[in-house]
């Protein structure tokens, strides 16, 4: 018998369970516990919902009582079968709009019931697992219909603010807009005003006291303190009137035409199910945000979030309350307030029930003029600049436009159809816009095809190629990442034609890989067309010598640096071939094959940031994963065209051999960088350059760092062109203002960049093995005072700094730092930091809420970015580790 399993006797009076062999022992029964952090997140959440419930609820014309019992359930049901653990639903500003129409149209019953039945077309999608598909919404779509809805809510509620009521439609409230303003409620105004200045001034409270005050959430201190304002005053004005319990109405059974149900019905569905998954994908960025936050909380079910929001609109309707949906106002402060599993969404519906049922006193003294400046300044905040600069940027502004208009004029499902069938037309617009353009250079005819080439461009193809003369020298540029079946042909029984005429093709285009017809061998005198998965690409003169600038260079702009140091070329050996090769001894492979797999030309200068489709992302993927040799053999057998036996193609835009030649080493290896990009790196951004150079820089960033060579600052922060104004210098210092002249340079780049650029945020950003801390911090006073030492005395309060026994040291997450070398590189951006703030532009900033900063520290040896973030009082700065799971955020 097995040592693991007790022995019993026969006459025990009792039958003792046993575990299987080698298996531990079952967990005892341990009783439901809740976190602290979850219990003050609920609290945080409660504070923020109640006030927001109620005047959802009267901006869509619905019973009060309803809002409390949609945030109830929203908080109790999806807070318990949702697939987001800390997404926070319940009566949400993007459903205003549509349920006030429901209401107007059917009534309060009926809505309950299109409520209850959305519910169930939920829960049948959530079977049917198709959740994700709601993510192929174009965002510019999502921002638009909650831009429209945002105007509606904002047009409608200005009138209960002046002290009148709304009309059903937005164009009606436009029209008596001037009449309302003409006969304004002093009192409405007073409360209404008091609400929106205690709302935008209760974030912006400085200092250490106003960082404790700023806990509080502005909502509840708005409509708490416009309440007290008003019994105090003693105004007269409508409030919050709820009435008793038992009379609360519940759902009814649909009433109205059937078709008209329906599209309510999909209506209400639509705009719940793609709100709640939405904000259930940016809850899980901000958990991502939170490093110790994610191995804590799973990342979002959307499915079982779809099935969770299905269940609790079936509940809330049946319970009459408002539709649900998940919010991310509630659901960022959830987050933000430290919650760490779902018994702080859970917890706050059970304070809302508390509230419901002991506060209602309490509740009926709010005006209602206050809940609408709260909603109003909601729906305002809903038509974000933020997303209409991304949507402006991605060139959808006809999606978002349309769709806004849509739903303000006609109604959230007409504006999101108008919206969708924009998207598609913009997107066919896209794919069907190719410009195709034939010159001559030199007796070389060039045949430019911009965009995707697609059975829709043949004619024009045909037509530019019918126009190039037989027997010339041809360059196909193939600028776009898509080639159908119809084009591809196309281009290559004229390929065929043309070099059978006597004349040459040359294909090239900006996709990593080339290759030529199956049926054609090098040197034939005819090339293969491949299609775009494909694309050619041509490369320097392929003789493998030092005459070609680019011999010997490996680097490939825009990708990872690795091994990034364009070694020259090795010496050429008396009878034509490398040094290596004559220590090698001569190739074995019968086709003339260097031993390493290159036939000497080199390899072809991708840009893979211009792959953006799938096949050439593979090809790149596939092209990593493959051995050394066997990739530089693939790419140099398909990157080697000819134009007939033993001659050689020239390349195009090529720098000359004496401008590569006539110089040392190092102008050789800069020539050689200046002519990759020109190659590579210059037809890609040529046109973003261009929009840059005519409407000027406009940075969004101020990026301050040290001038050491390791430091890539585009790389680190994922940046290009236009977007940091960057201000290097050893030991990136920040002289106090002020200061004696000579350090003007960099006080005048802070002054140009936040006074001229209006950069919204700067950062400055230390990194481990500064030779400029080192020296600061082995420095003797005294001596030769070196223009070094002179720049590096503005590092001493740093020194100060780290030398105060007062002040807690500035630490990295995780660890403590390696040696006193690098404590000094992380005080020295707290320093400077403070250094920044001293300087009046700066400050001036800083206090109107326009301008935010930043510090960084990047450990070089780790590829480790961390940001600096204050840890609580007493505790100091904490650098804060920045994960993959963050770039997504």
């Amino acid at each position: 018998m097995s040592a693991c399993v007790p022995t019993r006797t026969s006459d025990s009076p009792h039958t003792e369970r046993v575990h299987p062999p080698h298996s531990p022992p079952r967990a005892p029964h341990r009783r439901f516990r809740v976190a602290g952090a979850d219990v003050s997140a609920s609290i945080a959440v409660f504070l923020i919902a109640l006030p927001l419930s109620l005047g959802i609820a009267l901006a869509t014309g619905a019973p009060l009582q309803a809002g409390l019992v949609a945030a109830a359930v929203g908080g109790l049901v999806a807070g318990r079968l949702g697939g987001s653990p800390l997404q926070v639903s319940g009566p949400a500003a993007g459903l205003t709009v549509v349920t006030a129409d429901l209401i107007h149209r059917y009534g309060w019953r009926t809505t309950c019931a299109i409520t209850v039945l959305a519910g169930l077309v939920q829960l049948g999608l959530g079977c049917l697992r198709v959740a994700r598909s709601a993510l192929a919404v174009s965002p510019a779509i999502v921002h638009g219909m909650l831009a429209g809805i945002g105007v509606t809510i904002a047009v409608a509620q200005m009138h209960i603010v002046l002290g009148g009521s709304p009309q059903s439609a937005v164009l009606d409230n436009l029209r008596s807009l001037p009449a309302q303003l003409a006969d304004l409620h002093p009192a409405a105004v007073a409360v209404s005003a008091l609400t929106l200045i205690l709302l935008l001034l209760w974030p912006r409270l400085p200092g250490r006291t106003g960082r404790l005050l700023r806990r509080v959430p502005a909502a509840l201190v708005a409509v708490t303190g416009a309440t007290a304002t008003a019994v105090f005053a003693g105004l007269t004005q409508p409030r919050v009137e709820l009435p008793s319990w038992s009379s609360h109405a519940l759902a009814g059974l649909p009433e109205g035409p059937v078709l008209g149900l329906v599209a309510a019905v999909l209506t209400v569905t639509l705009v719940c199910s793609v709100q709640s998954l939405l904000g259930a994908v940016a809850v899980d960025k901000l958990i991502a945000a939170r490093p110790g936050l994610t191995a804590q909380v799973s990342r979002s079910d959307l499915d079982r979030e779809l099935l969770g929001q299905g269940a609790t609109n079936v509940v809330s309707g049946a319970l009459g309350g408002l539709p649900v949906a998940g919010v991310a106002v509630r659901s960022a402060a959830n987050v933000q307030a430290g919650a760490v599993s779902r018994n702080s969404t859970m917890l706050h519906g059970v304070l809302v029930v508390v509230a419901a049922l002991l506060m209602v006193p309490v509740l009926e003294l709010i005006p209602l003029a206050s809940l609408a400046a709260l909603v109003m300044a909601v729906g305002i905040q809903m038509v974000s600049l933020h997303h209409i600069r991304t949507v402006t940027r991605h060139r959808e502004v006809p999606v978002y436009a349309i769709t806004t208009l849509g739903v303000v004029f006609l109604g959230v499902l007409e504006g999101v159809t108008l919206g969708i069938a924009v998207a598609v037309a913009v997107s066919m617009h896209r794919l069907a816009r190719t410009r195709i353009t034939h010159d001559e250079k030199e007796g070389v005819h060039h045949v430019h095809v911009r965009g995707q080439l697609t059975f829709l461009a043949v004619p024009r193809l045909s037509r530019a190629l019918h126009h190039v003369p037989h027997g010339s020298c041809v360059v196909v540029e193939l600028d776009g990442s898509f080639m159908d079946h119809a084009a591809y042909e196309t281009l290559q029984d004229w390929q065929r034609t043309h070099t059978a005429q006597g004349g040459s093709v040359e294909l090239t285009g900006r996709r990593a890989a080339t290759g030529t017809d199956a049926g054609t061998s090098p040197g034939s005198g005819s090339e293969g067309v491949v299609p775009a998965s494909s694309t050619v690409q041509t490369v320097a003169p392929v003789d493998g010598t030092a005459d070609s600038p680019l011999a010997g260079c490996r680097c490939r702009p825009w990708t990872p640096w690795r091994n990034h140091q364009c070694d020259a070329p090795p010496p050429a050996a008396p009878h034509g071939g490398s040094a290596a090769e004559d220590r090698a001894g001569p190739p074995t492979d019968p086709s003339g094959a260097e031993p390493d797999g290159r036939t000497g030309a080199v390899l072809p200068q991708v840009a893979e940031s211009a792959v953006a489709s799938g096949p050439a992302r593979s090809a790149v993927a596939s092209a990593r994963t493959e051995p050394p040799g066997r990739v530089e053999q693939a790419e140099q057998a398909d990157t080697t065209h000819t134009t007939g036996p033993g001659e050689r193609t020239e390349s195009i835009g090529a720098t000359s051999v004496a401008a590569a030649t006539g110089s040392g080493p190092s102008g050789r290896q800069l020539v050689r960088g200046i002519s990759a990009f020109q190659r590579n790196t210059a037809p890609l951004v040529r046109g973003e350059l261009a929009r840059l150079a005519r409407e000027g820089q406009q940075p969004s960033q101020l990026f301050l760092t040290c001038a050491d060579s390791r430091l890539v600052t585009s790389m680190i922060t994922s940046s290009g062109p236009g977007d940091l104004f960057v201000v290097r210098n050893v030991g990136n210092l920040v002289p106090p203002p002020g200061k004696e002249s000579g350090d003007d340079s960099v006080a005048a780049a802070i002054e140009y960049a936040v006074d001229v650029l209006k950069v919204r945020s700067i950062t400055v950003c230390g990194h481990s093995g500064c030779g400029a801390m080192q020296a600061l911090f082995d420095a003797e006073p005294g001596g030769v005072q070196t223009p070094l030492k002179r720049w590096l005395r503005h590092g001493l309060p740093s020194l100060e700094r780290m030398a105060d026994p007062g002040r807690p040291w500035a630490r990295l997450a995780g660890r403590a730092a390696a040696d006193a070398v690098e404590q000094l590189c992380l005080t020295n951006v707290v320093e400077q930091l403070d250094h920044l703030r001293a300087y009046a532009s700066v400050s001036r900033s800083l206090r109107a809420g326009e301008l935010e900063l930043h510090g960084m520290y990047f450990h070089v040896g780790e590829a480790q970015a961390y940001l600096l973030s204050e840890a609580g009082e007493g505790r100091g700065e904490v650098f804060d580790h920045v994960g993959v799971a963050d770039l997504s955020a």
